[in-house]
């Protein structure tokens, strides 16, 4: 009887466990498949679609081509006055961020992107990443999430 009971009990459990699953994922953030800009007067989020009607650029970081936005075009765009930047933090999904000079993240091949040059992102990737070619990796910010301006 206790093999039983047991038995039940471990069925219930898994039960109650499976219909869980899908309400903890609808309640998820939609942080990984959008971008936030923001800083002191400004708060823009973007999708994929409005990155790729901005105009496209491709760079290149560890041999891989990456297709995605000018960080400054992307900045611009939300408002922001490069000449008054002090400061850039890139922020991923994971809480890893770096923060950047504006020298580091405005040159004409630093994009944000949100695709390889031959298809998606890895999932490793996320669903954007920043792309700063001759920079160290660790300065190429992967599930990227936020882009926060210092002025």
């Amino acid at each position: 009887m206790k093999r039983v009971t047991m038995l039940v009990f471990i069925l219930l459990v898994a039960l109650l466990g499976g219909c869980a699953s899908p309400a903890s994922s609808d309640m998820q953030t939609p942080t990984g498949s959008s971008l936030l800009v923001s800083g002191p007067d400004i708060s823009k989020r973007y999708t994929r679609a409005d990155l790729e009607a901005l105009p496209p650029i491709q760079s290149t970081f560890n041999n891989v081509a990456y297709l995605g936005v000018s960080v400054a075009t992307l900045l611009e765009d939300a408002g922001f006055n490069l000449d008054e930047i002090k400061a850039i933090k890139a922020v991923a999904s994971d809480g890893y961020s770096v923060n950047y000079d504006p020298s580091q993240a405005l040159g004409a091949q630093d994009i944000v992107a949100y695709a390889q040059a031959n298809g998606e992102l890895t999932a490793d990737d996320g669903a954007f990443r920043v792309v700063l070619p001759g920079q160290e990796g660790k300065l190429n910010v992967r599930m990227l999430i936020e882009l926060q301006v210092v002025k």
